[in-house]
């Protein structure tokens, strides 16, 4: 089964754009369904989020493969159109 791994802050605005998101792609695109999601709250698992290299949450990865890292000057489009993208990669790499 695709997976994606998605570290965030519960306090990030941009972060809750990205929850939005993926609950609206769910919604539209059932086949995203496939994709596996791991939540990962950065201060609550340091020890993980350390691993990974980005400076920006929401960051997406499959794998070890970055495959988004928000950028503050992106609205709920330019988010959502990347979360989409996510899940289209996550999918193709299976």
């Amino acid at each position: 089964m695709p997976n994606i791994t998605v570290f965030y802050l519960k306090d990030c605005p941009y972060c809750v754009k990205a929850k939005r998101a993926v609950r609206e792609l769910l919604e539209e695109e059932p086949r995203f369904g496939a994709v596996e999601q791991t939540w990962i709250e950065e201060r609550e698992r340091p020890e993980i989020a350390e691993r990974y290299d980005y400076y920006y949450v929401p960051s997406v990865y499959c794998g070890e493969t970055k495959l988004y890292e928000c950028d503050p000057a992106e609205g709920y489009g330019e988010i959502k159109s990347h979360i989409r993208d996510a899940f289209e990669a996550a999918l193709a790499a299976e």
